[in-house]
């Protein structure tokens, strides 16, 4: 019962967007133009200007990168082996090897590990922010109806001009200096940052306002939802296993990487037009199936231990 009242005002939010889009009809693209490119960098700098930079970094960035990348590379592997075309690859791996680490895995962590969790659990949320502006908006660019006939590099450019990774790298470059900003400045980064997570969230709900359940592809659907609940926490215990970090951090990692579909996702597939009824059906349907998974592997892992 604690988990379900957990993720209650998280639910809250999504129906809010729902009805918001059902009644007045918002235009989603621009919304989610306006999360990307001018919320989330604002994020992802106060992120990384407040929280001290460790060695640990290291290890969660080498994480991160390799268990995003084993899953492109098995959903690509599945995507060749059924015949699936360019767009359909990339939307499949929108909707299966990015996690929520962010508007629904940080309440989950906070409650189930405290504060140490949590801070983990932040830090965790941009590198993954950061994963999904590179390699995200890279398959998301790829994908896209207007890009069948662009090189390379031209894709690679949609990928330069995604801010968010500039705002990462801002904030490391403040901390690394000791830049000192006031706390009139920092309490506007964090109201214009913070502003990311209820809205990237109210736009998850309003994408899902304009599925039509008749067409969900469900054997894609399917798919995603295995790489995603199994196949990635998995992958996560072995990844874990031989990084020198402390076994609570170890489980934080675990547990996030069995989190639903990120709700960015949803934004770069409506943002390029890569089958969002797809990416945004993968993420409902992930969020509802880890009210099942989730209190499973919590309950796996703390306690008994897995290692």
């Amino acid at each position: 019962m604690k988990f379900f009242i957990i993720l209650f005002p998280i639910f809250c939010i999504f129906i809010a967007g729902f009805i918001g889009q059902k009644t007045l009809k918002f235009d989603i693209a621009n919304l989610s133009r306006m999360s990307l490119y001018l919320l989330s960098p604002f994020l992802a700098f106060k992120t990384f200007y407040v929280h001290t930079l460790t060695s640990d970094y290291f290890y969660y960035i080498v994480y991160v990168a390799a268990l995003c990348l084993i899953l492109v590379a098995m959903v690509s592997l599945w995507a060749k082996l059924m015949g699936y075309n360019q767009k359909e690859r990339c939307a499949l791996i929108l909707s299966s090897c990015f996690m929520n680490n962010g508007n629904y895995g940080t309440p989950v962590i906070l409650v189930f590990f405290g504060a140490t969790g949590f801070d983990l659990a932040v830090i965790m949320m941009v590198l993954q922010q950061f994963i999904m502006s590179t390699i995200g908006v890279y398959y998301a660019a790829k994908g896209s109806n207007h890009l069948d006939n662009m090189s390379q590099k031209d894709v690679l450019k949609r990928v330069i001009r995604m801010p968010v990774a500039y705002g990462a790298f801002l904030g490391i470059i403040f901390q690394l200096l000791h830049v000192p900003l006031s706390k009139e400045i920092i309490l506007a980064v964090s109201m214009i940052g913070d502003a990311s997570v209820p809205i990237i969230m109210l736009i998850l709900g309003m994408q899902l306002a304009t599925i039509k359940i008749k067409h969900i592809d469900y054997p894609k659907i399917s798919f995603a939802l295995m790489i995603r609940m199994l196949i990635s926490p998995i992958l996560a215990v072995g990844l874990v296993y031989f990084m020198p970090i402390s076994l609570a951090y170890k489980e934080v990692l675990i547990v996030l990487a069995a989190m639903p579909c990120a709700a960015n996702t949803t934004l770069l597939s409506v943002q390029f037009n890569t089958k969002p009824e797809l990416v945004s059906s993968a993420t409902f349907i992930s969020t509802l199936v880890s009210l099942i998974t989730l209190p499973i592997i919590l309950s796996m892992i703390n306690p008994p231990t897995i290692f």
